[in-house]
């Protein structure tokens, strides 16, 4: 298989996994899960081939829905047996989101040709999924965490953008790039990384303004 639609297919899964467990966390009903599995897995790459103007992958494909589907029902009967299912969620999420980067930038360079552009959709297709998800389940949004998110995200869509530009096999330039945007992101979700945050200031009175 290639390595790049391997890739693909295990964010699609491994996003589609959060959105099961999301749905264990609010105890609702398999087709819950299925939904939520669902968008999830499918969201960000969706949204990403509606901005390209290209046929969306999984109606092109329909295997990723049936992927999004077995995980849905595998994680509705065994979500139970794990210990700390939130604390899950947000490794996996690290997961996808390094893969997703990866296979989004991807697919911006075959279609555009456009660096710029190939970085952009590795960031909406690895992020857009767990917004989604978030937003649906009405969890506490990834992206209103304090550690690092997308730009972990931007590291990897950016690290394989420019290693393809480099010439570097696509097999290995993939590699390299998970790998980079998984360690700032675990990083991140283990110790804490962030970036300083917006200090509120006092607005200017209009008397002010000159």
């Amino acid at each position: 298989m290639n390595p790049i639609l391997l890739l693909d297919y295990s964010g699609v899964a491994v996003f589609a996994a959060t959105g099961a467990l999301a749905a264990s966390r609010k105890e609702i009903d398999i087709i819950g899960f299925l939904f939520l599995a669902g968008v999830t897995g499918v969201g960000g790459g969706t949204l990403r081939d509606m901005i390209l103007g290209i046929p969306v992958f999984w109606v092109v494909n329909p295997d990723y829905v049936f992927i999004c589907a077995a995980v849905a029902i595998g994680v509705y009967f065994t979500a139970h047996r794990m210990e700390s299912r939130y604390v899950l969620l947000l490794w996996l999420d690290a997961i996808g989101l390094a893969a997703f980067s990866v296979m989004g930038a991807a697919k911006g360079l075959v279609v555009t040709g456009s660096a710029p552009v190939a970085i952009i959709m590795g960031v909406l297709t690895a992020t857009f999924g767990g917004i989604l998800r978030d937003l649906l389940a009405g969890e506490p949004s990834v992206l209103l965490r304090p550690e690092i998110y997308v730009t972990s995200a931007l590291a990897g869509a950016a690290t394989f953008t420019l290693l393809d530009l480099a010439a570097l096999p696509s097999p290995f330039a993939a590699m390299i790039a998970v790998a980079v945007a998984f360690l700032v992101r675990g990083g991140a979700l283990k110790y804490g990384w962030s970036f300083p945050p917006y200090k509120s200031r006092p607005g200017r009175r209009p008397e002010d303004i000159r």
